[in-house]
């Protein structure tokens, strides 16, 4: 995945201020112009505690009028969302990257929000 120069340097400037614990750990959302992914991820211990995308098997069996890419990056949050509850994570930090808060970055955290996430 490679990122221009002024996306690494506004993602640069973003991380230097966002960092998650075990306690709060750090949603990081990465979107292509196909898939989008997110990630939660401990930086204090260097792990990815949980990931779903659009590209995994799973999300597959979903079945989306017109490959609607906002439709289904909420689903992605809400998988996220659920894969957190699980491991009984309800508070994270959300790390949008170099990217806007609007469009399918939006609907990924309202889905992530509405089951059970909180940040």
């Amino acid at each position: 995945m490679k990122l221009s120069k002024k996306l690494l340097r506004k993602r640069q400037s973003l991380r230097g201020s966002i960092k998650g614990t075990l306690n709060r750990p750090r949603l990081s959302v990465f979107r292509s112009n196909k898939y989008i992914y997110a990630q939660i991820i401990d930086d204090s211990n260097a792990k990815t505690l949980a990931s779903y995308s659009t590209n995994s098997l799973k999300f597959k069996s979903y079945k989306l009028k017109n490959n609607n890419t906002c439709s289904a990056a909420k689903i992605v949050g809400e998988t996220i969302a659920e894969l957190c509850v699980e491991k009984d994570i309800k508070q994270i930090i959300f790390d949008r990257g170099p990217y806007l808060y609007h469009g399918r970055i939006k609907a990924l955290a309202e889905g992530a929000r509405t089951n059970g996430l909180n940040f």
